[in-house]
């Protein structure tokens, strides 16, 4: 049994999310190689798990996916609660700008590139990565989905808009041909080099040197042009989960890699939306149904996918024991749970 929990700061889950960093490989920015900054993360996280909040600031908060019964961590994800409050979020947004002239028969729209701080305050989905050893038996829907159960029941700690970054399109060798389309002729570096660069400091100082101007996106070679708003391989079933979950691209990209944005409010999220709270009884589920479940803590929550019995009014649940054991609850207690098709 696979189980969602909040991510501890001790040597266990330093340990295997280094692991985790060097499996992502090159291009996912939200997590690094460099130990510290890790560290930095998990305790940063630990600190937002404890804090009494009225209304979100920037919190960042990280989980651990684990197998409950050998401790083997196989993922991780994460959730920031307002993203360009502690330095400046940028993106570009994709434009258009219109050259005409009725002399000469000529009309031509022509996509641009616009510097942007338009999603800063936004809550933003994050750091999700799943290790191959893990993937399958629903093990990518319980890592990417309980993150929504977590913001259903602790709403007033996230802003109404809620953001995405999906990791952009490279080559085989890890190269963006969007970063050196653009990126590069202003940094004297590869795609790798600035890849760490943004992951252990920021991706503001990129910004800040960068041109204020529109970037014309036909003077780009026609490689970078397709890889605008195109997302990495491995994170294509990501996206299209939050697809289904109501996000959308609206026309903004990464400033990195050029990897698609995409954003939904937050009472439009579908698991938000859908997910009930019901009162516990541990038992033998009859009438089976699939769900995610989880308690309503939150340093100590969890969440597991199950098999479960809910009544007609969506009020009763039924679990088994070891489900019940998993999230630290017994008959009585009030759990949320989301049901899957």
């Amino acid at each position: 049994m696979m189980v969602l929990r909040a991510m501890r700061d001790d040597a266990h889950d330093f340990d295997a999310l280094c692991q985790i960093a060097e499996l992502s490989g090159p291009g996912f920015t939200s997590l690094t190689t460099d130990r510290d900054l890790l560290h930095n993360k998990i305790r940063r996280s630990e600190e937002a798990f404890t804090q009494t909040l009225d209304a979100p600031l920037d919190e960042l908060y990280l989980f651990s996916l684990e197998d409950a019964e050998t401790g083997a961590v196989g993922g991780c994800c994460g959730l920031e609660s307002a993203v360009g409050m502690r330095e400046p979020f940028y993106n570009y947004r994709v434009g258009t700008i219109v050259h005409a002239s009725r002399e000469l028969g000529v009309y031509r729209k022509t996509p641009t590139l616009y510097l942007s701080n338009d999603y800063t305050g936004c809550s933003e989905l994050c750091t999700l990565f799943l290790n191959p050893d893990f993937r399958g038996g629903g093990n990518g829907t319980l890592l990417s989905k309980a993150r929504f159960l977590f913001m259903a029941e602790h709403a007033h700690r996230f802003n109404d808009r809620v953001i995405a970054e999906m990791r952009g399109w490279s080559d085989d060798n890890g190269q963006s041909p969007f970063w050196d389309a653009l990126g590069r002729k202003f940094f004297d570096m590869d795609y790798a080099r600035a890849d760490h660069l943004t992951a252990v400091s920021t991706k503001a100082f990129i910004a800040e040197l960068m041109p204020r101007y529109p970037v014309y996106t036909t003077l780009l070679p026609e490689d970078a042009q397709r890889a605008i708003g195109r997302v990495h391989p491995n994170t294509e079933p990501a996206l299209r989960m939050l697809k289904a979950e109501g996000f959308r691209y609206q026309g903004y990209v990464d400033i990195f890699d050029g990897g698609a944005a995409v954003d939904v409010l937050f009472e439009d999220i579908k698991a938000i939306k859908r997910s009930r709270v019901a009162e516990l009884t541990v038992g033998t589920p009859t009438d089976q149904t699939r769900v995610l479940v989880s308690n309503r803590e939150l340093a100590q929550f969890r969440c597991t996918l199950t098999m479960a019995t809910i009544d007609e009014a969506g009020e009763q649940i039924t679990v088994p024991p070891d489900i019940a054991d998993a999230l630290g609850v017994s008959t009585g207690d009030r759990l949320r749970y989301l049901t899957l098709s």
